[in-house]
């Protein structure tokens, strides 16, 4: 009997290049190519200023906590393995309120709080799915 998976994220056209560099090991997020706005989730359109011209760049996948919530609950199907878990938005450090939302693994949920230094890691599900999580970042000092 194989282990019942967590829900899978389904790409859409705006998102797919968000986790084609997921499962190639790179967190990248959108960016005007007019503006140079980061934003966060994709979508067809600039929402700083309605530019149409839109990439996704590789960012640093550091960040802080700037929210979390912390599971217990065992009925989930799919986490009932990982429970607790931790599920964070991170602000990331290439721009105020560029929020990537993910798990914070590696942390026990007493020790979690807002503004936690954290850094990227990429955990593959299936062959074709792996999902940007978080962990506290190492070899950095301090908080926000």
């Amino acid at each position: 009997m194989s282990a019942i998976l967590p829900p899978l994220p389904v790409p859409t056209p705006e998102s797919a290049g968000y986790w084609q560099a997921a499962r190639e090991g790179r967190l990248a997020i959108q960016r005007c190519a007019a503006c140079r706005h980061w934003f966060h989730p994709p979508e067809v359109i600039c929402t700083k200023c309605g530019g149409e011209e839109l990439s996704f760049e590789n960012v640093s996948g550091r960040g802080t906590v700037y929210s979390y919530s912390t599971m217990y609950d065992k009925r989930v199907r799919g986490f009932e393995h990982r429970v607790p878990y931790t599920s964070v938005w991170v602000e990331l450090q290439e721009q105020p309120l560029l929020i990537v939302v993910g798990n914070l693994v590696d942390a026990k949920p007493e020790d979690i709080r807002i503004g936690l230094a954290v850094e990227v890691f990429f955990e593959k599900i299936t062959e074709t799915v792996t999902l940007p999580q978080f962990r506290p970042a190492r070899g950095r000092g301090g908080d926000k």
